[in-house]
């Protein structure tokens, strides 16, 4: 049963004593699988809950609230992907002044211990807590000890890029991909490929006047990649398990069309029907080219014909 808690100080008994993954996850990535993961494999070894605490809004998001969009994984994207994992029990903390005020000292004894009730704490080897990030591994560790829960630090996860050579992987290292047009390199630290999900919302139907009908989502929180046109793969639906399809999308602020706003607008290979209001997860697959202003309309159209056919050509090269 897959369950989410808001708030510390009203988790039920039989959600107590799980073994808890902490950290942001934003990006759900593999090094961050890693971690949730080794929570999972104790969980099923001792019996327990398998669960996950993060924050929300991320914490940079708080600190640093004109910061651009930089999430790779809202909410609801992050906490799919995590209870796709099999896990039972996401805890959610808000990250607000009273929570950020929190000592280290005050966050293990508070919320792991006193509200969440924590068994076995799991965090990557670099996580840091509390007030000032005054809270290590080597501070979980001695308090385990103290109050009776056991801890696990997972160490590095190291990318291999092929040649032997590569970093750890990181939501970093995604953002930095995606900026540079390289959806392939942020799929290889993901695991799979970077998705932005949104409802449907109504354009300007310039789409289907010249014979390629897209559909309009807003990037709200959503991390900017580099402006331009994506082959892509689209899947229907809110659970992640609805019909996918191939298709050309494009990631700017349409300026044939002066407009002004970042906008995703994507273009479905043999779709017929209607998508307003229906939610979307398209799937950048692999950078055409740079975003462009033409002269004209039938220069637009011949492109967008020249991009969906070069599209189709990457797709149809790859398993759906």
């Amino acid at each position: 049963m897959m369950r989410v808690f808001r708030h510390y100080q009203s988790v039920p008994a039989d959600a107590r004593g799980a073994v808890v993954a902490i950290g942001n996850f934003d990006g759900v990535h593999l090094g961050h699988r890693a971690v949730i993961g080794e929570a999972g494999a104790i969980a099923h070894a001792t019996a327990r809950p398998w669960a996950v605490l993060t924050f929300e809004p991320h914490p940079r998001a708080f600190f640093t609230p004109d910061t651009p969009p930089f999430r790779l994984t809202p909410f609801h994207a992050k906490a799919r992907l995590i209870f796709a994992m099999g896990v039972d029990t996401i805890f959610v903390q808000q990250f607000n002044k009273a929570f950020s005020s929190l000592t280290a000292e005050d966050f293990i004894e508070t919320v792991l211990v006193g509200g969440i009730g924590a068994g076995h704490v799991v965090c990557g080897y670099d996580f840091v807590f509390g007030k000032g990030r005054g809270g290590t591994c080597e501070m979980l560790l001695g308090f385990g000890k103290r109050l009776g829960f056991d801890f696990t630090a997972v160490r590095a996860q190291i990318l291999d890029d092929g040649n032997g050579a590569g970093g750890a992987y990181s939501s970093t290292g995604v953002r930095e991909a995606l900026r540079a047009g390289d959806p392939k390199a942020a799929a290889r630290i993901l695991g799979r490929p970077f998705e932005i999900e949104g409802r449907v919302i109504p354009g300007d139907r310039r789409g289907r006047q010249i014979g390629f009908p897209t559909a309009n989502l807003a990037l709200g929180t959503y991390l900017r990649p580099a402006r331009g046109v994506y082959a892509v793969r689209v899947r229907i639906g809110d659970d992640g398990d609805g019909p996918e399809f191939a298709g050309v999308a494009n990631i700017g602020r349409r300026p044939t069309f002066a407009g002004e706003a970042d906008l995703l607008e994507v273009f479905l290979f043999d779709f017929t029907g209607d998508l307003y209001g229906r939610r979307l997860g398209v799937r950048l697959i692999d950078f055409l080219r740079p975003e462009k202003k033409f002269d004209g309309i039938d220069q637009l159209k011949a492109q967008i014909a020249a991009d969906s056919d070069q599209a189709r050509r990457i797709l149809s090269k790859m398993d759906p």
